[in-house]
């Protein structure tokens, strides 16, 4: 069968590779829809240490049942949580396999999905009632919804989201979902429009405004009780500090790329929660599935393209020159 496979940085092939044997417990799966991410730039840049070339990428799915069952049945549209647990590690045992020690994501650690057939656990398989674009942006909102959980956040409270893209997205729809007052923070006015229809009640646009002056407006001078991290840079790592309230959230999902210097008087004198947020549990596909059921994200805008699997090497060359141009990019494998 035919897959996407990238040799070395910068270097893909559409290769043949054997077809996929499903194991004990798991499910066939033809593969439709695949979204590129973050991770997936990085690893065509070379900058994914996790990777080890040559490597199939894809973990953003939507597919269709080949071999199901009594709750599964033949041709039903699914997507898929691309991660694997260990059930023993520190994380395992805290009940968070989300963070787990020995955890190997589809497309990092091991090949993905960007391939004619997958075969999945039954357990990391989820259905709703969505179409295949749908499904297939199930999983990258889910980063951002587990990033809402790990903030405890609620209606009463303010949260700033730093970052309009596929994570951002997920942090804003996320809160804006359980009623909390969102707050869009990006330098791109297209991505800040998607955040508006996202959730979003206010927005920020840093190259024109005052990200200080513009929260203390927002929340008459307290700052979010809630900041959430989506970019990675250290300069909104530290803002993140500076801005947030007192007894205030902070959690991050970027990953910086470089030593982060803090003022670290802030964390004690405000009294911060300070958290990490890795991958997305079960709840959160679940909670994701609801809210895109209900139609509040706005699917169409969120895709920047759609293009066939013979054509995702120039447009990961394309993305990679010019990253602020795309939002989500979807790959049709079949």
């Amino acid at each position: 069968m035919k897959a996407f496979r990238l040799e070395a940085p910068g270097a893909p092939v559409l290769a043949d590779i054997p077809d996929v044997r499903p194991g004990a417990g798991e499910t066939l799966l033809r593969v439709k829809l695949v979204g590129f991410c973050g991770t997936d730039l990085n690893t065509w840049r070379g900058r994914n240490p996790m990777v080890i070339f040559p490597r199939v990428l894809g973990h953003e799915v939507a597919a269709e049942v080949v071999c199901g069952g009594a709750d599964l049945p033949v041709g039903s549209s699914v997507t898929i949580s691309p991660y694997t647990s260990c059930g023993a590690c520190p994380a395992c045992a805290n009940h968070r396999p989300n963070a787990c020690q020995r955890n190997q994501t589809m497309g990092v650690q091991r090949d993905g999905a960007m391939t004619e057939y997958i075969s999945v656990p039954r357990e990391n398989i989820y259905t709703g009632n969505l179409g295949l674009t749908e499904l297939c942006l199930v999983e990258p909102l889910t980063v951002g919804f587990h990033a809402v959980s790990r903030g405890r956040v609620t209606a009463q409270d303010t949260v700033a989201v730093f970052g309009c893209g596929g994570v951002g997205l997920g942090a804003i729809a996320g809160s804006a979902f359980r009623g909390a007052t969102t707050i869009a923070i990006d330098m791109d006015d297209a991505k800040l429009a998607i955040g508006a229809k996202a959730g979003a009640k206010h927005l920020i646009h840093t190259g024109r405004e005052d990200l200080h002056a513009r929260l203390q407006e927002i929340t008459s001078g307290k700052g979010p009780d809630v900041i959430i991290e989506a970019i990675g840079l250290p300069s909104m790592f530290r803002a993140a500090v500076e801005q947030v309230a007192f007894t205030g959230r902070v959690v991050y999902v970027g990953y910086a790329k470089e030593p982060v210097s803090y003022e670290t008087r802030l964390f004690v004198q405000k009294e911060l929660d300070i958290l990490g947020s890795r991958n997305a549990l079960p709840e959160d596909f679940r909670e994701v599935i609801r809210m895109l059921e209900s139609g509040m994200f706005p699917v169409e805008e969120a895709v920047s393209a759609v293009i066939a699997m013979e054509d995702a090497g120039g447009m990961l060359a394309e993305w990679s020159e010019a990253p602020e141009r795309f939002t989500k990019i979807i790959i049709a494998v079949s």
